[in-house]
């Protein structure tokens, strides 16, 4: 696994974790034999903004499968007919962005009644619209970053008013922090929307929030330990280049918090993957204020697995390799 310029301190800290969690090296499934999974398909590429991203992941995951003796095969819905997918026993979803994380796929799947990873229609579609997960969020008393929506004809001035600077400029229905960017004055909003915006009509204005930025890996209703982002630039955000094609963003395991409050964002991260009725596994991301409060950004439904990716860092602490925890995440479809 990549690590970053931090290497000896991130590396040596998930070392010490892993260690006193040793015993933790083994899935709670009762898959004990590939051949209870019949023949896999693993879904990933498609034609979203993502695909370079779940081609990386998707090829991991294959690997890792077919490494424990598991009947896994590619299956790309770029270029094949989605109904072929009635040849298969069961999916592991690895198909980011839209198509695969909206609730397109998993509405196919429970159509064809083949057993899928991951969350269903509603928590996927819910989980891809991150001004609709907001909503739910607030409704329910959690704390998340205010926002407003944005149009060509918004005021700027009065967005500015509301959230103050900086801001986050997204798009509503993206991920992978693709067509974000961090505004820092006024005059920057117009061109800020216009690269949103090609990303589709919804765009949202966030309150940038000053402080240490957190992920949250859940797997069966448990969340793993609290990973500390650091971008190499920390006036920065941990956006598409940090994520994905650099090596020196920070990752932190143990993530610095005390206990108390490494257990308050764990618990406060359950509590919003189960608003919008996530299952199996997924990633929660946050950060914390200034002034010690938690604020939750958004969910992921169909976290990344490349190297460079936060779930496997998380089960790597926990005291599960890669290939176990691939095992693992195909074995909630037997359940």
């Amino acid at each position: 696994m990549t690590t970053d310029t931090k290497e000896n301190t991130s590396t040596q800290n998930s070392d010490n974790l892993e260690s006193n969690d040793a015993t933790l090296n083994t899935t709670t499934s009762d898959a004990k034999d590939a051949r209870q999974f019949g023949k896999v398909a693993v879904v990933y590429g498609g034609s979203s903004n993502e695909r370079s991203v779940s081609l990386d992941s998707g090829a991991a995951v294959l690997q890792a499968l077919q490494n424990q003796g598991v009947d896994a095969t590619h299956f790309d819905p770029k270029h094949q007919d989605i109904t072929e997918l009635r040849e298969y026993d069961r999916v592991f979803n690895v198909l980011h962005g839209r198509g695969g994380e909206d609730g397109l796929l998993q509405g196919v799947l429970q159509w064809f009644d083949i057993p899928q990873t991951g969350s269903g229609i509603l928590a996927s579609a819910l989980g891809m619209d991150k001004v609709r997960t907001k909503q739910l969020w607030q409704g329910c008393g959690l704390a998340t970053a205010p926002f407003s929506l944005l149009t060509a004809e918004t005021d700027w001035q009065q967005v500015v008013n509301m959230l103050g600077l900086p801001l986050i400029i997204k798009p509503v229905h993206e991920g992978s922090s693709i067509g974000m960017t961090k505004v820092n004055n006024l005059d920057e909003l117009p061109a800020a929307y216009a690269t949103a915006v090609q990303c589709g009509d919804a765009v949202m204005a966030e309150r940038w929030i000053t402080g240490r930025e957190f992920t949250i890996v859940i797997i069966d209703d448990e969340a793993y330990p609290v990973i500390r982002l650091e971008p190499a630039d920390i006036t920065n955000f941990y956006d598409f280049e940090a994520k994905y094609n650099r090596n020196d963003t920070s990752y932190y395991i143990p993530c610095g918090l005390s206990a108390a409050d490494e257990k308050h964002l764990q618990d406060l991260s359950l509590s919003a993957f189960r608003a919008v009725d996530a299952k199996g596994w997924g990633r929660i991301d946050a950060m914390q204020d200034e002034a010690g409060n938690f604020w939750l950004l958004e969910i992921n439904t169909v976290p990344g697995m490349t190297s460079h990716s936060l779930v496997p860092m998380a089960a790597k602490a926990r005291g599960m390799d890669f290939d176990a925890l691939c095992w693992h995440i195909l074995a909630q479809t037997l359940e």
